[in-house]
């Protein structure tokens, strides 16, 4: 079996940092990816995905990669669902990021790394604590 997500697009928002009641960073983010134009499309379609990304990844994206950044992802896709307050079933699709990079240059002046580091290897978290996303607020 193989679950590989790559994807290309830029930042929707800046990254939002949380930390889970053990300290673990989790920062959830979303950005919006250009889907190829067939042939009679006229108009450009545009995806908006999820992303998480847990520990040291989770760091670099909030104190780097800022909103309209053009960033490269990998990651695995993960599926979760859960019920609403008022037992409404909900579905979301997210990207856990294994590998994040900054493909464009910082507006700031000051030099910025453009990727996590890779000397880690990458994180599989095998029971990855409930955080709510942002969707979850409604």
């Amino acid at each position: 079996m193989l679950n590989r997500v790559i994807l290309i697009g830029r930042l929707v928002a800046d990254p939002e940092l949380r930390y889970t009641p053990s300290g673990v960073p989790v920062a959830n983010m979303r950005i919006a990816v250009d889907r190829p134009k067939g042939k009679e499309a006229t108009e450009r379609q545009t995806d908006f995905v999820n992303l998480v990304a847990w520990r040291q990844r989770a760091e670099f994206a909030a104190n780097y990669l800022t909103k309209g950044r053009l960033i490269a992802v990998e990651g695995r896709l993960q599926i979760r669902q859960w019920q609403t307050q008022d037992g409404q079933k909900r579905t979301s699709a997210e990207v856990v990021c294994d590998n994040l990079q900054g493909l464009d240059r910082p507006r700031e002046a000051a030099a910025q790394p453009a990727v996590a580091d890779d000397a880690l290897p990458p994180e599989r978290e095998t029971e990855e604590p409930d955080i709510p996303g942002p969707w979850e607020d409604e």
